[in-house]
C-alpha cells in the first residue's frame, strides 16, 4: 500500500492558520495539561514531515530543539537550496511525493503553510486531512485554502470533539 499524504494542521474557526504577521498565539486557546489531540500517536504512523519555509522559520523562532530529528524533513523553498542540520529544501514537492511513494516507509506528515497546501491541493496529493478547528474568529491573516485550487471531493471519516472546544475533521481524498 502506497504511503499517505497527511494534512496535519490547526485553524481559527474562520479558516486562518495565523495572523498577517505569522503570529499564532490564538492556537493557544485550546491548551490543556495533558491534552496534544492525538498528535503523539499520529507521530507514530509517520517518519517523512513536508514544511513550507515559513512554518519551518517558525518552528526555528521558538528556540526549542527541532522536534522531529528522527524523521527524514523536508522544507519547501523558492530561495533555499541544498541542506542544514535538520532539513533538505526542496522546489517541486510533487516530484518529491511521487519519489517518496515508491520508497517503502510510514505515512509523510505535511503541515503549513497555505502555500504548501495549496501545492498539495492543486495536485491532488493529499489522501487524508486532518485540520483541528480552534473556536476564535481571526478575521484575517493567513488562509489555510487558498482560492485557485481544483475542485475536490472529501469522504468523511471522523470528528472528534475535545472539552477545549477544539474539534478535529478527519476526511480523505474521495
Amino acid at each position: 500500500m502506497p504511503r499517505k499524504v497527511i494534512l496535519y494542521i490547526a485553524m481559527s474557526l474562520d479558516g486562518y492558520i495565523a495572523k498577517e504577521d505569522d503570529n499564532i498565539d490564538f492556537l493557544s486557546i485550546v491548551s490543556t495539561q495533558g491534552e496534544d489531540f492525538g498528535y503523539a500517536e499520529f507521530q507514530q504512523n509517520i517518519d517523512t514531515l513536508i514544511w513550507g519555509r515559513k512554518t519551518y522559520d517558525k518552528v526555528l523562532s521558538f528556540g526549542i530543539d527541532f522536534p522531529h530529528k528522527d524523521k527524514k524533513c523536508y522544507v519547501l523553498s523558492n530561495t533555499k537550496q541544498g541542506k542544514d542540520e535538520n532539513v533538505e529544501f526542496i522546489q517541486n514537492v510533487e516530484q518529491l511525493i511521487k519519489r517518496l511513494q515508491q520508497e517503502p516507509g510510514k505515512d509523510i506528515y505535511c503541515d503549513g503553510g497555505g502555500a504548501l497546501v495549496f501545492e498539495l491541493l492543486s495536485h491532488a496529493l493529499i489522501d487524508r486531512l486532518i485540520i483541528s478547528i480552534i473556536p476564535h474568529l481571526l478575521g484575517n491573516g493567513i488562509r489555510l485554502f487558498r482560492d485557485g485550487r481544483p475542485e475536490q471531493n472529501l469522504k468523511f471519516k471522523k470528528s472528534i470533539t475535545f472539552p477545549s472546544g477544539l474539534v478535529q475533521l478527519w476526511y480523505d481524498k474521495d
